[in-house]
C-alpha cells in the first residue's frame, strides 16, 4: 500500500539522513520514478523533506522533524512474529513487511539505545547468500503475487484455487483447502486438504494462485509442528525408489533440489560423493540423473542404470552423422 511505503520512506530519511533516489528506490523495492512522486506527495502534505543537489545530493528532512508514525499494519506485525518464532526471515513474502516493521521498531527506541542497536545489528550476519566456497546459495523464489493470495488464504481461512507444476508433470489447476504454510531449509509449503485428502504442495512449483471467497473445510485448530512431521513420516514411508549415486559435491544442492529425500551420504576418496536417495519412481529418478550429465552416476538399482544407458546410446546414435 502506498500509505505504507510513505511511512517507510520517512522513517528511513529521519534515520539514516540523507539518500538518494536510486538508494531509496532500492530500500522500497519499487522504480526511482515512484521514489519521486512520494517525495512530491510527502512535500505536499506538509512533510519538510527537500533535495540537495550536486554529487553527493539526494533527500533529506529538515533537522529534529519527527512524528509518530511507528504502528505496525498486519503483514508487519505478521514478519516480526514469524521471524521471531524461528520459522525463518524473511519467509512467505513478507521480507519488505520484515524490512518496514524494524524501522518502525527501530525508530521508537529511544535516540541513545538506536545507535547502539545499530551498531550490534551491522555485527551480525544471517543467511549470506553465499557460503565459504564462494558459491551462491540456492534459494527458492516465489512471485509475489501469487505468494500474497496463498497466505491471504491461509490466513483468511479461504479456499485456494493453485496452478501446480509438478515435477516432470504437466501444469494443473487444483482447489484446496490451506491448512498452514511451512519453511524449511530455504523451502517452502503448502499444507492443505483436496478432496478431505493431505496433500503437500512445494510453493516454487505453484505457478499461480487464486484465494476463493468460499470457506476452506478445515479444523479450527492446527498444530503445524505435529502436521509437518506426520506427513513426512507417511511421505517417506510410502512405496518410493531408493537410488544410490555417486556425485561430484558441487551438483549436490541440485539433486537434493529434485529427490524426494536423502536417507545416506558418505565421500569417497577420490572426492565424490556416495548418497543414498529416494525420488518418487524411475522415471523421476531417471529424469533428475539426466540433468546432471556425467557429473552423476547412478550405482543402483540396475534398472536405472539400463535406462539411463539406452537414453545416452539413443542420444548418441541421433548425432553420429555429425562427426
Amino acid at each position: 500500500m502506498r500509505a505504507d511505503r510513505l511511512v517507510s520512506l520517512v522513517l528511513l530519511l529521519r534515520q539514516r539522513g540523507r539518500l538518494t533516489a536510486e538508494t531509496l528506490a532500492r530500500e522500497l523495492e519499487v522504480s526511482t520514478r515512484t521514489v519521486l512522486r512520494d517525495i512530491e506527495a510527502l512535500s505536499a502534505a506538509g512533510v519538510p523533506v527537500y533535495a540537495e543537489r550536486g554529487r553527493r545530493g539526494g533527500f533529506a528532512l529538515l533537522p529534529g522533524f519527527r512524528t509518530e508514525l511507528t504502528g505496525l499494519n498486519h503483514d508487519e506485525a505478521l514478519a516480526l512474529l514469524t521471524a521471531g518464532s524461528g520459522r525463518g526471515e524473511p519467509a512467505f513474502g513478507l521480507g519488505p513487511a520484515l524490512a518496514s516493521a524494524l524501522r518502525k521498531v527501530a525508530d521508537a527506541l529511544p535516540e541513545s539505545h538506536r545507535a547502539t542497536a545499530n551498531d550490534a545489528a551491522r555485527r551480525l550476519l544471517v543467511e549470506p547468500e553465499t557460503d565459504l566456497l564462494s558459491r551462491r546459495l540456492v534459494t527458492e523464489d516465489v512471485p509475489g503475487r501469487t505468494m500474497s493470495e496463498i497466505r491471504r488464504a491461509v490466513l483468511a481461512g479461504h479456499r485456494l484455487r493453485i496452478h501446480y507444476a509438478a515435477a516432470d508433470r504437466t501444469p494443473q489447476w487444483r482447489t484446496v483447502d490451506p491448512i498452514g504454510l511451512v519453511t524449511v531449509r530455504e523451502r517452502g509449503y503448502l499444507l492443505a486438504t483436496r478432496s478431505g485428502a493431505d496433500r503437500t504442495y512445494r510453493l516454487s512449483r505453484v505457478l499461480a494462485a487464486e484465494e476463493l471467497p468460499e470457506p476452506a473445510q478445515r479444523p479450527s485448530q492446527v498444530d503445524l509442528d505435529r502436521a509437518w512431521r506426520e506427513r513426512c513420516a507417511r511421505f517417506l514411508s510410502t512405496d518410493h525408489i531408493a537410488v544410490r549415486v555417486r556425485l561430484l559435491p558441487e551438483r549436490r544442492e541440485e539433486l537434493l533440489g529434485s529427490a524426494v529425500a536423502v536417507r545416506a551420504a558418505e565421500r569417497d576418496t577420490d572426492g565424490w560423493l556416495r548418497l543414498e536417495v529416494t525420488f518418487e519412481d524411475l522415471r523421476h529418478a531417471e529424469w533428475a540423473l539426466w540433468q546432471l550429465g556425467t557429473d552423476a552416476e547412478a550405482l543402483a538399482p540396475p534398472e536405472l542404470r539400463a535406462s539411463l544407458r539406452d537414453r545416452a546410446a539413443a542420444m548418441s546414435t541421433h548425432y553420429t552423422d555429425l562427426f
